[in-house]
């Protein structure tokens, strides 16, 4: 089971939580399960709501989009960020090629967190705003 520290290091690195401080990402870790998952597994599937979002601490996984293998983005391998803040439907599936460990932060837990929160909201729509002007600027 990782600790508690282990896990805030791990969210440290996600884009969305870039602005939140380390008390901020101590309680999203506090809401962050360990869950593991077998090979073959789908962690995610294109085209259904998401419902929650996904870091993966060990193994390898697969992302499919269309049903063509699409690269892991940056070596990081966190999936399903937008679940947190959308109802959108997923844009892509991600199955375990090796059994994997993950991290895994349900919508409903985080909207609570938020709402608990609000400092960490303001953060989420700033780090949110700098994406979008840095995908219109590309």
């Amino acid at each position: 089971m990782l600790r508690k520290n282990v896990k805030i290091d791990l969210l440290k690195h996600v884009p969305l939580f870039a602005g939140c401080s380390k008390a901020e990402l101590g309680a999203i870790a506090q809401i962050a399960d360990e869950v593991g998952f077998a090979a073959g597994s789908t962690l995610i599937t294109q085209g259904e709501r998401g419902k929650e979002f996904i870091v993966v601490v060990e193994g390898d996984v697969e992302v499919r989009r269309n049903g063509r293998a699409v690269p892991i983005r940056g070596g990081s391998e966190f999936f399903g960020e937008m679940a947190l803040l959308t109802e959108e439907p997923r844009n892509a599936t991600v199955v375990a090629v090796t059994p994997v460990r993950t991290l895994v932060i349900a919508d409903r837990a985080f909207q609570r967190l938020v709402s608990d929160l609000p400092s960490i909201q303001s953060k989420l729509l700033s780090t949110l705003a700098a994406r979008a002007v840095a995908n219109d600027a590309a």
